[in-house]
């Protein structure tokens, strides 16, 4: 992977186009002082990397000329999507952060009857904007050439409700304390049994976690009534932040 810097840009890329950064772009790049003549690497989301020069730079402005496109891609195999449990003070930050550089493709903020933070109204479409801010900047950092995506805050019963008939179709994990769980390496190794038998289906998980206390007796039943399978990490009880982590590092070691 280049060293060069890397930049988020939400809007159509063509090489050999010369093109005014989009402000938030723009913001970034002057914030770390590069020059005209500088090169950089921009992607947006769409798959794949370009790499450009800067031509200018004004005092609110950026342009730069758009070079070659690279399609490379650094996802994991399997598509994870976290149903997480909003978790307090900066923890719920540090788990989009992770959950990024370990490759989640989603994640989806559910506020659970044990969550200390509660989101409505204007307080909850700041959250989400900054949590996505973060996805982005974590992925500028962690070399993806994609962006996680975070949905917008939902209670557990909504998000049952919202999914399509396509993630119906995706593995269904929760994490849980309670007996007769299966492990985490019986789950991996239906994964991998599934990926060599050639399966057409896309490897999908949905990966459903709790917020500090975990989820309730009744969220776990629910879950459970809508198809998800649960799953222990072992004897020790790991923080809301680190148990979904947890998984997803298992999964990139799998690639």
């Amino acid at each position: 992977m280049s060293n060069l810097p890397r930049f988020h840009c939400p809007t159509a890329l063509v090489p050999e186009q010369v093109l005014n950064l989009p402000s938030g772009t723009a913001r970034h790049v002057q914030v770390l002082r590069l020059q005209p003549n500088d090169e950089i690497t921009l992607f947006n989301g769409q798959g794949g990397e370009y790499k450009a020069v800067i031509t200018h730079m004004g005092r609110s402005d950026v342009s730069v000329r758009v070079g070659e496109h690279n399609q490379v891609e650094r996802e994991l195999s399997v598509r994870v999507t976290l149903w997480s449990g909003i978790t307090a003070n900066e923890r719920m930050d540090w788990l989009l952060e992770k959950a990024t550089e370990l490759g989640a493709s989603a994640l989806l903020p559910i506020t659970a009857e044990r969550s200390v933070l509660k989101l409505k109204g204007d307080r909850a479409d700041k959250k989400w904007a900054h949590w996505q801010a973060i996805a982005v900047a974590s992925s500028e950092q962690c070399g993806r050439n994609r962006v996680l995506q975070v949905g917008p805050p939902v209670n557990l019963s909504q998000a049952i409700a919202q999914l399509s008939v396509a993630s119906m179709q995706a593995d269904r994990w929760i994490l849980s304390l309670s007996p007769g769980t299966r492990s985490l390496q019986e789950m991996l190794q239906t994964l991998k049994t599934s990926k060599e038998e050639g399966q057409s289906k896309l490897c999908e998980v949905i990966l459903l976690s709790g917020p500090e206390g975990g989820l309730s007796p009744a969220e776990e039943a629910q879950a459970i009534a809508a198809g998800f399978l649960p799953v222990s990490l072992g004897s020790r009880v790991l923080r809301a932040e680190t148990a979904p982590v947890a998984v997803l590092s298992a999964l990139s070691c799998r690639d």
